[in-house]
């Protein structure tokens, strides 16, 4: 046993120092990044209006059909879990292609018969976990009727105005925040991220937090002119 000691310390070293280097690195991947205008993040020109009235808006743009969408959830969670009482999360479906746009209406949809939180990370699931053959809106219709929907009602409701209003209301203002992929992070209308920018999706969540208190100072500011 003795005449082996040095090799089992030097393993033991060697163990030690893999894990501390494993650990630098993902302190480092988690570090916070700095919020540099035209780096990290990208200003809105002009600001585009938000549907959060005096709360700060932390909107993610995404879509069912994108995966890299499924991958972020678990970060759009932790960023929803984090805002300050002065800030509201929330969602705006992407609509890039005839197969997305039926996926925002089913987003929508589900959000005007009160299933959206139920059922968002289900569909994530559904797509890209289980490889579900959705083909039309009648397959998703399908979907949302084994998590409490009527179907029927659920094709009426797909076709109402509420629904069409806000799938209006997404066309016009995904362009304006300059948004050419998913997920993107959308700061108060006037500050766009994506992972890419940030350097990953850890440095985007700190990065949110940081461009929220931002945009808070900001309103801030502003009122105590008026």
């Amino acid at each position: 046993m003795l005449k082996h000691l040095p090799r089992l310390l030097a393993a033991a070293v060697l163990t030690l120092a893999f894990n501390a280097c494993a650990q630098e690195q993902k302190e480092a991947a988690a570090a916070p990044v700095a919020a540099e205008a035209g780096k990290t993040y990208f200003p809105i020109e002009p600001a585009q209006p938000t549907a959060s009235g005096d709360k700060v808006e932390v909107l993610e743009v995404f879509s069912y059909a994108c995966i890299h969408c499924a991958h972020f959830q678990p970060y759009a969670d932790e960023i929803k879990a984090k805002l300050p009482a002065y800030a509201e999360f929330s969602y705006m479906p992407a609509i890039f292609n005839e197969a997305w746009e039926a996926y925002a209406r089913a987003f929508y949809t589900a959000q005007a018969l009160g299933l959206q939180e139920k059922t968002h990370q289900a569909m994530f699931d559904a797509v890209h976990r289980d490889h579900r053959q959705i083909r039309s809106f009648d397959d998703i219709a399908k979907f949302y009727g084994e998590h409490g929907a009527d179907v029927e009602k659920f094709k009426q409701t797909a076709g109402s105005f509420e629904v069409e209003s806000k799938l209006a209301r997404s066309r016009s203002l995904v362009p304006k925040f300059g948004v050419d992929g998913t997920p993107t992070i959308i700061i108060d209308g006037r500050y766009r991220i994506t992972a890419a920018s940030a350097g990953g999706y850890p440095q985007l969540v700190s990065l949110v937090d940081t461009l929220v208190k931002k945009a808070h100072a900001e309103r801030t500011a502003a009122g105590a002119k008026k």
